[in-house]
C-alpha cells in the first residue's frame, strides 16, 4: 500500500456556510444560492457522510452540483466563462452523484438534455452550449461520452429503490440508451476491434487510440446490457454484453503488457489517471495488475501540493488537479481501499475555495486555482463518499 493510504480520515472543517457561494450562471431557471431553498433541496434526498468527517464536503459538493446544473439538465463544468458548457462526461458524473444521493428528477434531467444534444449516430460533441443550440467551436467529437451516457443511466437506474420506477425510468431513457449502444457497437464492430484514435479527458488531438478513449466504452456496454437486462431484453443484453466481454479482452491485450499505459502498445508512455476506468465502479472487479497500475500513476503523478496530475506523462508545472485526485478516491472506495479513499478525500478538504467549493486545480503552494466549483471533482467525491458509506 502507498504511504498515502496509510493516513487515516481527519474531521475536516464544516465550510458550508462559510461565504455565500455567488449566482454561479444567469438566464432563468438557474439556481440563487438561497440558503432555505439549498436546504430543502438537500432534505429530498440524502447526504452520505453527513456525520463524519466529510459530511460539510459533500453537502457543498451537492449544493455545487445543484447550482451548476440548469431547468434543463444542462450542467456547466464550471463557473468560468471557459468552463461554461456542458461536456457529456461531466454530465455523466453528476447524473451518477445526484441519483445515488436521491435526486432521481435531477438525474433524469441530465439523462433527458444528454438525450436532446446526441448526435444522429448516438455519439457526442466534445463539449455543448448550456442551452443545447450546439456547440462552442469547431473542437473534435470526443467518442467516450456514449460511454459515460450510457454507465451514467445504468447508475442512475440502480439508485432507485423501486424497481417498477427504475423500469419506467429505462423506458424513458430508451432513446439514449440505444442510440449510445449503436454508436459503440459501431465503433468496435460489435466489440470485435478497438476504435479508432479520439480525444480523450486529456482535451487534445490524439494520433493513438489512449486507454480514457476506449475504456468508458467497454464500460458503457457493460451498463447498456445491464439496462437491457433491467426492461427484459435479455436476448439483446446477452449479445451486448458479450460484445462488452470481447471488447474488454482487447483492452487488455493493447494496454495491459505496457503495464496499462496510457497510449495503446505503450510506446513509451507513462500512465494516467484512465487506469480508474478499469476499475470498479467502471468495471465489474479490481484486477490485480490494474491495481498495481493504480499504485504507479499515483506516485509517478503525485505533485508538490500532494494531489495528482492528469498523468504521469503531463507536464511538470507543479499543479494538481482535482479531477483526477478524485478518480482516484472513487476507485480506491470502491475496491475496498478505505484508508486510501479516505487520504485523497482529506487532501481535497485540506484544498477548498474560502466557501468550501472544490477547485479544478491546486497550485504548488497549496493554494486552490482554476474555477471553483467544478462539477466532475464534486460528483466524484460525493460518489466516493457514499462508496465508502455502503462498504
Amino acid at each position: 500500500m502507498l504511504g498515502v493510504g496509510t493516513v487515516g480520515a481527519t474531521m475536516l472543517p464544516d465550510r458550508t456556510e462559510a461565504a455565500p457561494l455567488p449566482r454561479l450562471l444567469s438566464g432563468p431557471g438557474w439556481y440563487d444560492a438561497d440558503p432555505r431553498a439549498e436546504s430543502a433541496w438537500l432534505a429530498t434526498g440524502r447526504v452520505p457522510g453527513d456525520a463524519g468527517p466529510y459530511g460539510g464536503l459533500v453537502r457543498r459538493a451537492l449544493l455545487d452540483l445543484r447550482a451548476l446544473t440548469g431547468p434543463d439538465g444542462a450542467v456547466a463544468a464550471g463557473p468560468a466563462p471557459s468552463w461554461a458548457y456542458a461536456w457529456p462526461r461531466d454530465s455523466a458524473f453528476a447524473a451518477a452523484a445526484l441519483a445515488r444521493t436521491g435526486h432521481l428528477d435531477d438525474a433524469d434531467r441530465i439523462l433527458r438534455f444528454l438525450s436532446r444534444v446526441q448526435l444522429p449516430d448516438g455519439g457526442f460533441e466534445a463539449r455543448y452550449l448550456l442551452d443545447g443550440r450546439g456547440t462552442p467551436d469547431d473542437r473534435r467529437r470526443q467518442d467516450d461520452g456514449a460511454g459515460w451516457s450510457l454507465w451514467a443511466l445504468r447508475a442512475a437506474l440502480d439508485a432507485d429503490p423501486d424497481a417498477a420506477s427504475a423500469r419506467d425510468r429505462a423506458q424513458e431513457h430508451r432513446g439514449l440508451l440505444e442510440r449510445a449502444l449503436e454508436f459503440t457497437l459501431d465503433r468496435t464492430a460489435d466489440g470485435t476491434r478497438l476504435p479508432d484514435p479520439s480525444p480523450d479527458y486529456w482535451e487534445r488531438s490524439e494520433r493513438l487510440l489512449t486507454l480514457g478513449a476506449v475504456a468508458p466504452l467497454v464500460a458503457g456496454l457493460r451498463a447498456g446490457a445491464a439496462v437491457l437486462s433491467r426492461l427484459r431484453d435479455r436476448r439483446r443484453a446477452r449479445t451486448v454484453s458479450a460484445a462488452a466481454g470481447t471488447l474488454a479482452g482487447l483492452v487488455r491485450e493493447r494496454f495491459a503488457p505496457a503495464g496499462w499505459t496510457r497510449c495503446a502498445g505503450g510506446r513509451g508512455d507513462a500512465v494516467d489517471a484512465a487506469v480508474t476506468f478499469c476499475l470498479p465502479p467502471f468495471a465489474p472487479r479490481a484486477d490485480h495488475d490494474v491495481l498495481q497500475a493504480l499504485e504507479v500513476y499515483e506516485v509517478a503523478a503525485r505533485r508538490p501540493a500532494g494531489g495528482l496530475a492528469p498523468g504521469a506523462g503531463w507536464r511538470q508545472d507543479g499543479i494538481s488537479w482535482t479531477p483526477e485526485t478524485a478518480l482516484v478516491a472513487l476507485a480506491a472506495a470502491s475496491c475496498g481501499r478505505t484508508a486510501q479513499a479516505e487520504a485523497w478525500l482529506t487532501w481535497l478538504g485540506a484544498h477548498l475555495t474560502a466557501w468550501g467549493s472544490l477547485p479544478e486545480k491546486v497550485l504548488p503552494d497549496g493554494s486552490p486555482a482554476g474555477p471553483a466549483p467544478l462539477g466532475w471533482t464534486a460528483a466524484c467525491v460525493v460518489l466516493a463518499v457514499d462508496t465508502l458509506g455502503r462498504g
